[in-house]
């Protein structure tokens, strides 16, 4: 099993969306490099700073995720750590 956690964007001026499609894009990185992908996603835990942004995450999120193997997905609101960060993310993906 791997874990990713605590995934958020390089660029924190980029919105709700642009930091989804960073963090998406750097959980397929390390997923290569740990010998899997996307298709083998088990579960996604999702942090949002404003629920409000829901739909903009969802759609970077819906345009990336495989449609044959979607996951278990829970995504709740939260401060984050980083005061700029809009979006966090938590994968556990089979090998």
């Amino acid at each position: 099993t791997i874990h990713l956690a605590g995934l958020v964007a390089a660029d924190l001026d980029a919105d709700t969306k642009g930091q989804t499609e960073q963090i998406l894009a750097k959980v397929d990185e390390l997923l290569a490099l740990a010998g899997s992908d996307r298709s083998k996603i088990l579960k996604a835990n999702i942090w949002l700073t404003d629920i409000g942004e829901w739909s903009k995450m969802n759609e970077a999120w819906t345009a990336w995720v495989d449609p044959t193997a979607t996951p278990a997905r829970a995504t709740v609101e939260a401060r984050l750590a980083a005061p700029k960060a809009t979006v966090e993310i938590m994968i556990d993906a089979a090998r």
